[in-house]
């Protein structure tokens, strides 16, 4: 019995130390369950009418899946992408050129098991990419070759559209791969343009994030800190900032930018296992303060600061939680 008693005690006081201890703030709508297990979000704002803008959620298995969800949080059927190898991370960007007159919005996202990234249209959902772009080719030990992180930047300086991934493990420098989409007689394609940025190897890198308008890319570096370079390929490789480190309980996981005019905004950071958010100013990347936003074990989070419906006046904020969905609030919610 006393041993019994022992980790009964232990256990309970896990579990305490994990549990926020801030003022909990519910979500506005919990969507429908996935089939597997819950990742990462990324927001699509319909440019014709923002009440129909699409939340997109992996669902990392085997036989996993991209769902689509509508702000009401129920799935759409039409626009979920199925029967794929452990689909990771997901994000979106707005108007890759395919040639002269036609540009589309684009869903992309990493598929573990085929070593692959894939490339969508949206809202039409089509396929881009031939069946999947190889990543990590150069690799030659397997677990390097497993693509986890992915955002999208497209720059302010020529509109071009990349794509940074990151992976299950690497070496300590090097480890995101830079690919430019180009397209080549009606042929979408990857040219990989640099390799760049530290890892601590203590444990992984998933959640990545870019803030196209301030041309910065930041991914955690999960025990350690949050890692920021210059998602321009042109400005260089060196690191510009490791910070964050003593405001996490363990893991530095899913990371959003939520951005306003002037350079103002916000970096919205899961600390999983504390069970809350950090937010970090856009600027300056000061720790303003943590939220309780009642999720279990968050992994990836997004953000949109625009008005999307009556729900979601102030913007919109995707978490996944560990119960097979995603929780949606108003953004102002978790920022006031």
């Amino acid at each position: 019995m006393k041993h019994i008693s022992t980790y009964l005690v232990l256990a309970l006081l896990t579990i305490s130390c994990n549990q926020s201890k801030l003022p909990p703030i519910a979500p506005d709508v919990i969507t429908e369950t996935t089939l597997n297990d819950t990742d990462d979000p990324a927001i699509w704002i319909n440019p014709k009418d923002a009440s129909k803008s699409i939340v997109f959620g992996t669902d990392k298995e085997t036989n996993g899946a991209v769902y689509a969800f509508d702000l009401d949080g129920k799935i759409i059927e039409e626009k979920t992408i199925r029967n794929l190898q452990r689909p990771n991370n997901v994000d979106v960007e707005y108007g890759f050129q395919l040639n002269d007159s036609v540009a589309v919005d684009i869903l992309a996202f990493t598929e573990r098991e085929k070593q692959q990234i894939r490339l969508f249209s949206v809202p039409d959902m089509k396929p881009l990419d031939g069946g999947g772009f190889p990543v990590f080719e150069d690799e030659d030990v397997f677990e390097q070759k497993l693509p986890m992180g992915i955002g999208l930047y497209k720059s302010p300086l020529d509109t071009s559209i990349y794509a940074i991934v990151g992976r299950k493990t690497g070496p300590s420098d090097n480890y995101l791969y830079q690919y430019k989409l180009v397209v080549d007689s009606s042929e979408v394609k990857i040219d990989l343009v640099r390799k760049f940025g530290k890892f601590s190897g203590e444990k992984e890198i998933e959640a990545i994030a870019v803030d196209d308008e301030m041309g910065f890319v930041y991914y955690s570096d999960e025990g350690v800190c949050i890692r920021k370079y210059h998602a321009e390929p042109k400005k260089g490789n060196e690191e510009l900032s490791c910070f964050g480190t003593e405001h996490f309980l363990r893991d530095i996981e899913g990371i959003a930018i939520a951005t306003y005019p002037n350079e103002e905004g916000f970096i919205i950071v899961s600390d999983q296992q504390r069970g809350q958010f950090n937010i970090f100013s856009r600027k300056r990347n000061a720790f303003i303060k943590a939220v309780n936003l009642t999720t279990l074990e968050t992994d990836g989070c997004e953000v949109v600061t625009v008005p999307l419906n009556d729900t979601f006046p102030n913007g919109l904020f995707a978490a996944m939680n560990d119960e097979k969905n995603f929780y949606f609030y108003d953004l102002e919610k978790v920022l006031e």
